[in-house]
């Protein structure tokens, strides 16, 4: 992942003309990515992970209040409040929860089941979060299609979710692991597709935007630290060392496929170029945060686990 996103954007950027006509393919081929993720999650581990509902409302507090508030402060402070470079900053903050992230947590032993309800959670309330949000922030300010966008998210997100965990729980939990060796590559190439068909979407554009790239760069880097270190704070409320690196992951990785969909269909190119940078940042800064976790010990707990802490 840390060399497979950034080449995904390189492809894009030197096969721009070629790769600009499969543009409409991106929804679709991000709604398999979904329905791939969703097979992995059972309606039992979402009703298990449901038992903690504080520490999920606490984390979709600080993924779609705090860090959208820092994101828009820190946006507005460099660029000004009507730069479209805000919008792309606080889209970054308001999109669902990483796919990734639930690899990260499994990696830092985390609790995966509640990492992955509350990535198949917060994608599935996407189609609301996301509009509203924008809605609040930028208000009449900004033309924009809310109710296109929730049906669009409702049939990449949300369908494919549901009808991921559906065939979870008809399958007994067999369907993610029988259809591994087609769909877990076919799901990789999806996502390298739709990072290198948007980066060529952006390309034309790329030349004007360079004056601004070595200022936005480690603005990108500043804010995905702030988010690592909201969730590291949110998880401080709980004292359980399972769950500091559950809400680290869960609150610093976002869907950036579904951010660059998001960008480039519905605001101007330039609202894009943040988020497509956060491609360049989020898996190498993942790597870093887990190498912190190992060295400070963070996330594991002294004793061993009870019986049945894990169901949680």
């Amino acid at each position: 992942m840390f060399i497979f996103v950034p080449l995904s954007l390189i492809v894009g950027f030197l096969f721009p003309s070629p790769l600009r006509e499969y543009t409409a393919w991106a929804p679709y081929l991000f709604a398999f990515m979904t329905f791939v993720m969703a097979m992995g999650c059972s309606p039992l581990q979402v009703k298990q992970a449901m038992r903690m509902p504080l520490v999920m409302l606490v984390t979709l507090m600080l993924v779609h209040i705090a860090a959208p508030l820092a994101a828009y402060g820190l946006g507005a402070a460099v660029y000004g409040p009507d730069s479209p470079y805000v919008i792309g900053f606080v889209l970054f903050a308001i999109i669902p929860l990483g796919v990734s992230s639930i690899l990260w947590v499994g990696m830092a032993e985390g609790n995966i089941p509640l990492a992955l309800t509350l990535v198949v959670l917060d994608s599935a309330l996407s189609p609301l979060v996301v509009p509203a949000e924008i809605g609040l922030f930028f208000g009449a300010d900004l033309s924009f299609d809310h109710w296109k966008v929730m049906k669009d998210l409702l049939i990449i997100v949300v369908i494919p979710t549901i009808a991921g965990v559906t065939v979870n729980h008809w399958s007994r939990a067999k369907a993610k692991a029988w259809s591994a060796p087609v769909a877990g590559p076919a799901s990789k190439l999806a996502m390298f597709a739709v990072v290198a068909i948007n980066a060529a979407a952006i390309e034309p554009f790329m030349n004007e935007l360079k004056n601004d790239l070595p200022a936005m760069i480690p603005l990108v880097v500043l804010l995905v630290v702030i988010c690592y270190v909201l969730g590291f704070a949110g998880a401080w409320l709980f004292r359980k060392p399972e769950l500091t690196v559950t809400l680290l992951y869960a609150a610093g990785m976002r869907n950036i496929s579904l951010g660059i969909v998001l960008g480039l269909g519905y605001f101007e190119p330039k609202a894009a170029v943040p988020v497509v940078i956060s491609t360049l940042i989020q898996q190498p800064m993942a790597t870093i945060m887990h190498k912190l976790v190992a060295k400070f010990g963070i996330g594991r707990s002294s004793n061993p686990p009870q019986a049945g802490e894990k169901a949680v």
